[in-house]
């Protein structure tokens, strides 16, 4: 792997800015859903990706609106990486019209089309099977696209998965598995449940290639999706990536996680990968704190503005309850 330094100076200002950007809004945003959350506007679960953002906006930094992504039942942050625009997330998680899907799909079933995001997933292991379906289009089409698949650890125990990546090799299509591993699958140490103790060293055994990064150093990750991406895009092969998390919060907001001592999670908590950033991008002078600050400001005003919005707006008619269910050619 290059020199991180190095990697940082690689990219301009205006990329670091966007990347930035990107992950404080993913923070800020997690952290207003747990409140709307607890002040009961929101329904249903809500899972937070809170120190989790330079693994999935590191994947997402070099996609297009065309490349596809399909996500988890902690899917935010991946939908805010690739783009999505915050204030129809927040209608949409309130259930509200005028959300991405309408109100209808709620934290956990986000998608928006028009960005390549093909829909947040409550099934554990549920995005594989899909993104190869969505890269064998890109190849047969012959456009260039790739086709991303977040999962977890857990996820990465589950047959879909191991189905999905044998296949991508058997079709050669230009599939990308990311498996964000947070160290827990829901409230079960992947210590305990991952056999192999390696994602990416079993996943090589499907005759892809197979990289782990340290997921809180976002100039890691974008190093291994630019090797993924060329491979791809060239050669329409498929690749994994592991990206190593932490997750600062449980599993579920309001989760006490009875299964982490207080010790673990202080250590976990210390590791804040946009803190890493600002420090990186501050010691090579390319963007200073002022700036910086500046673009936190920004972000909460947006998400305040995006929050405001949700709240005021109406639920779903129930004229609409049977429209958009079922897709009809």
């Amino acid at each position: 792997m290059a020199d991180a330094g190095a990697q940082t100076l690689q990219m301009s200002r205006d990329e670091l800015r966007r990347a930035y950007r990107r992950m404080k809004t993913i923070r800020l945003f997690e952290e207003r859903v747990e409140k709307e959350f607890a002040a009961g506007n929101i329904p249903g679960f809500a899972h937070v990706y809170i120190g989790q953002e330079a693994s999935g906006v590191g994947i997402c930094h070099d996609l297009t609106d065309e490349d596809y992504i399909g996500s988890t039942h902690r899917g935010h942050g991946h939908c805010i990486a690739k783009g999505c625009d915050v204030k129809g997330m927040m209608l949409e998680i309130m259930g509200k019209q005028g959300g991405l899907c309408n109100g209808k799909g709620g934290s956990m079933h986000i998608a928006d089309l028009s960005k390549g995001m093909l829909g947040a997933n409550a099934i554990v292991g549920g995005s594989p099977p899909i993104a190869v379906g969505a890269a064998l289009t890109a190849k047969t089409k012959k456009n260039g696209r790739v086709s991303v698949a977040f999962s977890g650890d857990g996820a990465s125990n589950q047959g879909t998965s191991f189905e999905a990546m044998n296949m991508a090799v058997v079709l050669n299509v230009p599939a990308i598995f990311v498996f964000e591993n947070n160290g827990y699958g829901e409230h079960t140490a992947a210590s305990y449940a991952v056999g192999a103790k390696s994602i990416a060293e079993r996943a090589a055994s499907f005759g892809l290639a197979a990289e782990s990064v340290d997921g809180s150093d976002f100039f890691a990750v974008v190093e291994a999706m630019r090797a993924a991406l060329e491979r791809g895009r060239t050669a329409c092969k498929p690749s994994v990536i592991e990206t190593r998390c932490v997750r600062h919060m449980g599993h579920f907001i309001g989760d006490p996680q009875p299964y982490r001592s207080a010790e673990e999670l202080a250590a976990a908590r210390a590791i804040d990968c946009i803190e890493n950033f600002r420090k990186r991008v501050r010691d090579v002078r390319l963007l200073d704190a002022a700036e910086l600050d500046g673009i936190d400001s920004e972000v909460s005003a947006e998400i305040e503005e995006a929050v405001q919005a949700a709240l005021a707006a109406p639920q779903p008619d129930i004229s609409a309850l049977e429209k958009d269910v079922y897709v009809r050619y």
